[in-house]
């Protein structure tokens, strides 16, 4: 695998498949890396050929999070506090792309996963890890608040003590560890964690496009709104679901006791 290109991206089957590749860096973040995640994310929000993301990491880690010995280099030498914010805000949109995205995301942490990303992970819908993952925020260990995301989903997921516990002490988590806390889907072997990985995507990717969105729409939407709010959204959504060609192709395939062969229309 060359490590020329700091992202592969891998489109078939319906997967869109991104592989974080600075494997001697244990997949730091790098903004070639970055900047190619956000223009694949963009694109194919909007291709009715993929119907799943999933993000990995090159070698023996997922992301050990950003460059550590690039911090405070030449990328932000003679900016403005103001400019850097704004440079900051931008790379963030590779945790919103994957979180926003109407496609579902799926992130296989095949290894070490730390600070940003753990951030990445946790943007994901989806988190299968290989049993020798391991989990840490890392921030506090470099004098870091935290980015990425990371502190929305550990709060909406852990309740504000636990994630401070997280955040504060930056102790390493094992995929099992991880798991009991309900931050990961699935723990898996190392041998079996991509092939699982990409058959649920190939899974979701054959599933009900429209619905999927919806449902992902809902779930955000109920970390905020009240109950009677969840309910008028439901109102909509189902029936915007309830005149597309997969729900009637469900319907007919629920009748004629057949699995659907749905379009992602």
């Amino acid at each position: 695998m060359t490590t020329d290109v700091h992202l592969l991206v891998e489109i078939r089957d319906g997967i869109a498949l991104l592989t974080m590749n600075r494997p001697e860096r244990l997949n730091a973040l790098s903004q070639d890396m970055i900047d190619r995640a956000i223009d694949t994310l963009e694109r194919v929000a909007t291709d009715p050929a993929v119907g799943c993301i999933v993000l990995t990491g090159a070698g023996r880690g997922f992301c050990a999070g950003g460059d550590v010995k690039a911090m405070g280099g030449a990328a932000l030498h003679g900016l403005s506090l103001e400019q850097q914010v704004d440079r900051q805000r931008r790379i963030h949109r590779m945790s919103a792309l994957l979180h926003d995205s109407p496609k579902v995301s799926i992130a296989a942490v095949n290894g070490p996963c730390a600070g940003a990303g753990f951030g990445l992970a946790l943007a994901c819908d989806l988190r299968l890890a290989a049993d020798s993952a391991t989990f840490t925020t890392a921030f506090a260990k470099v004098g870091f608040a935290g980015d990425f995301g990371i502190t929305w989903p550990l709060t909406r997921a852990l309740g504000e003590a636990r994630a401070k516990e997280l955040l504060f002490l930056s102790d390493v988590l094992s995929a099992p560890q991880a798991a009991n806390l309900g931050l990961l889907n699935r723990v898996l072997s190392a041998a079996e964690l991509m092939p699982a990985t990409l058959q649920l995507a190939a899974r979701i990717a054959a599933g009900p496009q429209v619905a999927y969105r919806y449902m992902k729409e809902n779930v955000h939407a109920a970390a905020t709104e009240s109950y009677p709010q969840l309910l008028d959204r439901e109102g909509f959504t189902q029936r915007r679901t309830g005149g597309t060609a997969d729900h009637r192709e469900g319907v007919a395939a629920f009748v004629e006791k057949r699995a659907p062969k749905f379009s992602g229309r």
